[in-house]
């Protein structure tokens, strides 16, 4: 079934030429162009470009039609919410980009969430461990080999983003109120968290040497839903 599968697109962004932007902005509808263009920086407005005509050709690829006419409704905490065709079920997008790639995840009915980050970002530090992590995940990352130090960092952060995007509460969700661990790959929930473990499926991939990239899925059965990860082209997305 159609439902029960995730779809995974990522864009290598780096390896993009200057003909290229023109074609992704294309699949854009006019809103978004025109906020694409108050980006003060080029990196920021073509990662921008890059993650919404991503997501634009995966929703075309499931659904059909053309990527500029999808239209999307925010939610309370300003998550988007797809306007699918009616009479169809409920396509659920979540978006994501960082230096050197942008990504797509999509499912039907069920809330997903997808993180990516780049590891050459600014170095993790105990500080923001402390501000932003669960005591038993600053523990395992105070524990972590010095050369590792940076990959578990992001690893956690990875995940904790997928999370909350998925529920679309944003940074009213207390990210020390739950806890991952790296292995196995598992959550814990604080009793403030009305949320069960077992209807997650987590998990954790490496699109490239120096991106780390997670995915949260809320489902009844998660262990039966079908993840796909497809690494796309401008050719694949401008057809």
């Amino acid at each position: 079934m159609a439902g029960e599968t995730a779809e995974i697109w990522w864009l290598d962004t780096d390896g993009l030429d200057a003909g290229d932007w023109p074609r992704l902005e294309a699949l854009l509808d006019e809103a978004e162009r025109v906020r694409a263009r108050r980006f003060h920086f080029d990196r920021d407005r073509r990662s921008y470009i890059a993650a919404h005509a991503l997501g634009r050709r995966l929703l075309s690829s499931r659904a059909g039609g053309e990527p500029s006419a999808w239209g999307f409704t925010i939610g309370a905490h300003g998550k988007p919410e797809v306007i699918g065709p009616p009479g169809r079920a409920r396509l659920r997008l979540n978006l994501s980009h960082t230096r050197g790639m942008a990504v797509a995840a999509l499912t039907e009915e069920h809330d997903i969430g997808v993180d990516v980050e780049w590891l050459g970002r600014q170095p993790a530090s105990d500080e923001l461990a402390r501000r932003f992590f669960a005591p038993a995940e600053c523990a395992i990352l105070a524990a972590a080999a010095p050369d590792l130090a940076e990959e578990t960092f992001l690893s956690f952060w990875t995940l904790k983003e997928a999370y909350i995007k998925a529920v679309g509460l944003g940074l009213t969700q207390p990210l020390d109120a739950f806890a991952f661990t790296l292995e196995p790959l598992g959550v814990r929930f604080e009793p403030a968290i009305a949320d069960d473990p077992a209807c997650w499926r987590f998990a954790r991939f490496r699109p490239t040497p120096v991106h780390l990239m997670a995915l949260a899925l809320r489902h009844p059965t998660p262990q039966a839903v079908t993840v796909t990860v497809t690494a796309a082209d401008v050719a694949m997305l401008c057809v």
